[in-house]
């Protein structure tokens, strides 16, 4: 029996291979090739079947612009705040809907150009020699595509393919509502001229040749109308932000698939923002001029009666006469408080009318300056314009915001700037009413002194009074009217462009086709990773001879690699090959043992297995082979009697073998067959009995054997698998070592345990392993180095068959396994 410290084995582990399964990937590289071949083919096509997307940029810049001529007299501007409030005001506003919605709908950036291009419908907006002009208030085909070839210069093939649709949705820009079209086919085609009035029940616009279009005939292009609302959303993703560095500079990045439409829209966008803030800032101007104007009409025909009247007062009188006597000098004064309880009057009156507006009307966008009233209250100033702008601001989004949702925080914000603007009211008019009482005290004082001039002196007076503060206050308005046109021709935004967007080339932002990349380098490893990773963990198979000492304490004597003759005869037909090393190195293992058992005489050997198919007649046959060879006289005993097969390799028949032997039928003389082998003999099975067990057991096999010791220096037993039969556990007591053959991917581990059992309960004795069928893979794992043929390096190569040097791909693919 071979002691297990003469073999290089280690105790049963359960912990995970890792190098086994690194070598078992390294197997499995063209699964690697492939998958990755495949990942990185999706990853190309999705590449090129995505749509570019570009970003395009532009800067503006946010400054404190205080008109030149506005002075405490002039205050007829509209107050944003300070620089930082400004910034931020102009990002939201940016970003808002209801600024977005005014931007869609003048640039009508729901109307969709494309044209057809390798894998999909490419934005053309900007490229087509057309544009589409269309009727807001009538319907329009939704969210369909409508095709444009142009036939001839002067016209072109409108065409809509319904297919089976029933019913088709229009939807009515001026509104945003939407009706329904029943369909009454399934495709619409019709020639229109350019430039003519398209009125479908479907469909209403006008086609309108761009001026510098050119080559345009048998072109073919595509419009489509979108959802309003789903454009504005898209573009309320603007991105809008203040500059680090200079908090006054304001960016604006737009990403799309189609330049010009990124451009134009940045560009249009600014525009309008500082269209709206320049209205704002001119809104007290403008309510102011018109709040004068209106004055001005009705006062002019008080002023001309005014006039008229002290014009015939004073027809054939002497103005001198009139004046003396201290007239001239208490008419000027009497004038002067007249103009001063006036000015408060028009203080009084605008308050009065500014509360009243304030708790009875919601809009307040048309109020005039204070100042236009002389009231030079700060609060009362400042409150105002946040409330006119306020007002303005929320006028123009009831334009376009449907939903009244979005008027709450103006709401809010609005009443509170009233509430503050009340009590300033309340208080302003309480100074102003005591100062009328005292202008009043003043104007009766004089009065009463003009009571002791003749009559005709006072009536004069009273005329004379009466056309000055006409036309004092005419002119007073006048006054007030140019100031506030001077301030309205001399304000400007207080935004400007830095840099305007620019399609300069370049921009491109994605996709990101090296992520993409990256992915299918990933997945492309990944996905046969884990395949690998399930083979070996559902794999059962003995692969090295790690796995065969994890399952059992039972010594490996040797390995055998793969068979490399087309017959069982590898050892005769190639004695020099690594495989015929490796039979030498089991023939020097045995010889050792049967030296340390001090065994003499003929050596009897039994090969056996766990099932049918490891090689136990191949590893039989060439054993037998290598000992005959060292002129050793050599028999192999075909024991198999089930399923005979020792004897095809040979060339003999198996008519008469060891079964006509057993029971009584031949001599042993008559079953041996010579082989073309020298000092090899061959007994095959003979024909199948029905109860081969009963044979072996029976004292005429104890006889045959005995009878053999006497001829032969090596007795060689091919019997059958003990995992499936017991036949070779009837015949061990005869051997003197038991081979257990195994072969590499088709020996379950599992099996090893029958054998351990077996061997433990002493019913196979002298016994090891023969790992049979190895391939130096290395989806296989390691493990070799046991064989004789496997480890020579360069000395051994002279006892070798000469190698076919291969060439090519081959070549190199050795190179790097190695």
């Amino acid at each position: 029996m071979l002691d297990t410290k003469d073999f290089n084995f280690f105790e049963s582990q359960n912990s995970f291979d890792f190098k086994g399964f690194l070598l078992k990937i390294v197997s499995y590289w063209k699964w690697f090739v492939l998958s990755l071949g495949v990942t990185f083919l999706i990853a190309y096509n999705v590449n090129i079947r995505k749509e570019k997307i570009y970003g395009m940029e532009s800067l503006i810049v946010v400054e404190d612009q205080n008109n030149p001529l506005f002075t405490s007299n002039t205050s007829l501007i509209f107050n944003w705040g300070g620089t930082s409030d400004k910034v931020q005001t102009i990002i939201t506003a940016l970003k808002s809907r209801s600024h977005n919605e005014i931007v869609v709908d003048k640039l009508q950036y729901y109307i969709k150009y494309l044209k057809q291009g390798e894998y999909f419908f490419q934005d053309a907006y900007g490229e087509t020699p057309f544009v589409v002009e269309i009727d807001k208030t009538k319907g329009q085909l939704f969210g369909k595509l409508i095709k444009i070839k142009f036939v001839s210069p002067t016209q072109y093939e409108l065409s809509v393919d319904f297919e089976e649709a029933n019913k088709m949705a229009l939807m009515h820009y001026a509104d945003l509502s939407v009706s329904e079209y029943d369909v009454r086919e399934k495709e619409f085609v019709k020639s229109f001229k350019i430039n003519e009035n398209v009125e479908l029940p479907f469909l209403n616009l006008k086609l309108v040749l761009k001026p510098d279009a050119i080559n345009y005939v048998n072109s073919e292009y595509f419009i489509r109308f979108d959802d309003f609302n789903q454009t504005v959303a898209a573009y309320k993703g603007i991105d809008v932000s203040a500059d680090a560095k200079a908090l006054s500079v304001v960016r604006l990045q737009l990403e799309g698939s189609n330049k010009n439409r990124l451009v134009e829209y940045l560009n249009v966008t600014v525009d309008v923002l500082r269209r709206n803030e320049l209205s704002s800032k001119n809104l007290f101007a403008i309510n102011t001029i018109r709040f004068i104007d209106s004055t001005l009409v009705q006062m002019e025909d008080q002023i001309k009666d005014a006039e008229g009247e002290l014009r015939e007062f004073r027809k054939g009188k002497n103005i001198y006469e009139l004046e003396e006597g201290g007239g001239g000098i208490l008419t000027e004064k009497l004038s002067s408080y007249d103009i001063e309880k006036d000015d408060i009057s028009r203080k009084l009156a605008y308050l009065n009318l500014l509360k009243s507006y304030l708790e009875k009307s919601i809009d307040y966008s048309k109020l005039p300056a204070p100042t236009v009233a002389g009231i030079q209250d700060p609060n009362i100033i400042s409150n105002v314009s946040k409330l006119i702008g306020l007002s303005a601001e929320r006028s123009r989004m009831a334009y376009t915001v449907k939903n009244k949702e979005m008027f709450s925080d103006f709401d809010r914000e609005m009443a509170a700037v009233k509430s503050v603007l009340l009590e300033n009211i309340s208080s302003s008019k309480s100074a102003l009413n005591i100062d009328l009482s005292i202008v009043n005290k003043n104007i009766g004082i004089a009065e009463s002194q003009a009571s002791l001039l003749p009559e005709q002196k006072q009536e004069h007076l009273k005329i004379t009074r009466k056309y000055n503060l006409k036309d004092k206050i005419y002119s007073t308005f006048l006054e007030k009217r140019s100031e506030a046109e001077i301030v309205k021709a001399s304000n400007i935004s207080d935004i400007n462009f830095l840099d305007r967007a620019k399609d300069v080339g370049g921009g491109l932002r994605g996709p990101k086709t090296s992520v993409n990349y990256i992915l299918a380098a990933l997945l492309g490893f990944l996905f046969p990773l884990v395949i690998v990773f399930v083979i070996t963990l559902l794999d059962n198979n003995i692969n090295n001879v790690e796995d065969i000492q994890k399952q059992t304490k039972i010594p490996v004597i040797g390995v055998i690699g793969k068979k490399n003759t087309d017959n069982n005869l590898s050892v005769f037909e190639k004695p020099k090959s690594p495989l015929a090393e490796s039979f030498r190195a089991i023939r020097s293992s045995l010889q050792f043992l049967y030296k340390k058992q001090q065994k003499e005489g003929a050596k009897i050997l039994m090969l056996t297995s766990s099932v049918s198919g490891e090689g136990k007649t191949f590893c039989s046959i060439n054993l037998a082979t290598v000992f005959a060879l060292s002129e050793k006289k050599t028999v192999i005993v075909g024991l198999d009697l089930r399923k005979p097969r020792i004897f095809g390799d040979f060339n003999i028949d198996n008519i008469i073998g060891v079964v006509n032997y057993l029971i009584g039928q031949k001599t042993i003389d008559e079953v041996i067959q010579k082989t073309h082998i020298p000092f090899l003999d061959v007994i095959p099975s003979g024909p199948i009995p029905p109860n081969p067990a009963e044979l072996l057991m029976s004292e005429s096999m104890a006889e045959m054997i005995e009878e053999l010791k006497q001829k032969y220096d090596y007795i060689i037993l091919d019997t059958p698998p003990v995992g499936l039969v017991s036949d070779a556990l009837e015949l061990a007591h005869f051997c003197d070592a038991t081979l257990y053959v195994t072969r590499q991917g088709f020996t379950k581990r599992g099996m090893l345990s029958v054998v351990n059992e077996k061997h433990k309960r002493g019913e196979l004795h002298n016994i090891s392993i023969l790992f049979n069928d190895f391939q130096n893979k290395a989806k296989y794992g390691y493990g070799y180095g046991y064989g004789y043929g496997y480890g020579y390096g360069a000395y051994g190569e002279g006892y070798h068959d000469d190698k076919v040097e291969p060439k090519g791909w081959k070549k190199i693919l050795n190179r790097l396994k190695k």
